[in-house]
């Protein structure tokens, strides 16, 4: 029973959120007529919210460093969306020439609010509160109140999906959808979506227990074998579940891959590079960090210009899925990637969270958005639900760090 405890206490960011999204998606799946959980819906999902996921990867570092926010993301967006109109359909450049340039001026704007916070130690909030202006400003000087349509690379990246290599019918024990009593109840599985679910799904088991293994070999303290096969096989099921899914409907979403390669890039940088572990003991003691040696004025600009790059991949992304570049695009994104860091498990006074708790973090306010226009709730109550959400994440994370400082 004391071990039980103890695990549970250990993991309880970890775990306790993937258990709420599963609620959560189970839910909204019951008083929707489980309309959420669709192929379409969920394929939908990813594609629709791959912004709060990229901006929330970004957002975790700048938690991490000490609690402070980024909140001009959303008008970098708009910037880098009306770059992308400008270069493209004004300018006449290539497509793939515009993204590259779009995604640098989100850099450059990051660079610039990282100088302001790093050298001339202008708050973060009041510097990002002045971009939020700045940068909306510009977004609306570009495109002077118009809608900016885009295609090719840009729709492509927004909303397409890989190739299937070999379409099969659906084998009739296999035919979810007569269960779930689907509307377009789907015929043809997408080969590819099935291929990669699985691949991923053994490599995943493969990395868990390598990983435990390695550890043990260091003379690390690991968790019981029992455990880590529980968790390797329940990944194992929610990756090939969610693969079967995605495959009912158009397959293997372009931006799928590109949430992963992110994913993977960020989580290295986070736990096993030297500037990962810089950015966590600056947000546990920055002072102390200072006197042992760390650089926290390059740290906080490589922070805030990493930050500004990402906001520029989610406005390349937003851009492709809206098929346009419009003045009003990006408002309360800002507000989205914070709200998923802190449902995620980041400490409001930095120095603790993950990249995989913003993630999931971000699928739970992505779940939440999408039930809550299923059920036609009034937007008001969304802004009021969403709120509150982040609220009692935040009033959790104060509650768990003073029992344990009690303990």
């Amino acid at each position: 029973m004391n071990k039980m405890k103890e695990f549970l206490n250990r993991n309880i960011r970890q775990y306790g959120m993937i258990f709420a999204l599963i609620v959560i998606m189970l839910f909204f799946g019951i008083i929707t007529g489980g309309k959420l959980i669709w192929p379409r819906n969920v394929s939908m999902l990813v594609r629709q919210n791959a912004y709060v996921l990229i901006l929330a990867i970004g957002m975790m570092f700048c938690i991490l460093t000490g609690g402070n926010v980024d909140l001009s993301v959303g008008s970098i967006v708009a910037l880098v969306s009306a770059m992308s109109g400008l270069l493209t359909t004004t300018i006449g450049l290539a497509p793939w020439l515009s993204i590259i340039i779009s995604i640098i001026t989100g850099l450059l704007a990051g660079m610039w609010q990282g100088f302001w916070i790093a050298f001339v130690k202008v708050p973060p909030f009041i510097t990002t509160l002045a971009g939020m202006l700045v940068f909306r400003g510009i977004n609306n000087i570009i495109l002077n109140g118009q809608t900016l349509p885009l295609s090719g690379l840009y729709i492509t990246i927004g909303t397409g999906s890989v190739p299937d290599i070999a379409p099969n019918r659906i084998p009739e024990f296999l035919r979810i959808g007569d269960l779930l009593n689907l509307q377009n109840k789907p015929e043809y599985l997408n080969a590819t979506m099935l291929f990669v679910g699985i691949v991923l799904s053994i490599v995943y088991v493969f990395v868990v227990l390598f990983t435990r293994k390695s550890k043990l070999a260091r003379g690390y303290e690991v968790a019981s074998l029992k455990s880590v096969v529980v968790k390797a096989i329940s990944f194992f099921i929610i990756i090939n579940v969610f693969s079967y899914w995605l495959a009912m409907d158009d397959g293997l979403p372009i931006m799928l891959i590109l949430l992963a390669a992110l994913y993977a890039i960020y989580t290295f940088i986070a736990t096993k590079t030297i500037p990962g572990r810089h950015i966590y003991a600056m947000g546990g003691n920055t002072k102390a960090a200072e006197l042992s040696g760390i650089n926290t004025r390059k740290m906080m600009f490589l922070v805030y210009s990493n930050m500004g790059l990402l906001a520029g991949v989610a406005g390349i992304v937003t851009a492709g899925r809206l098929m346009a570049a419009s003045p009003n695009v990006g408002a309360n994104f800002e507000m989205d990637a914070i709200g998923s860091c802190f449902i995620g498990g980041a400490s409001a006074y930095g120095g603790v969270g993950t990249i995989w708790g913003a993630i999931v973090g971000a699928f739970i306010m992505g779940v939440m958005n999408n039930g809550m226009s299923i059920i036609g709730l009034n937007v008001f109550y969304q802004s009021i639900t969403k709120g509150m959400v982040v609220l009692l994440a935040v009033a959790f994370d104060m509650y768990s760090k003073s029992k344990s400082r009690l303990g």
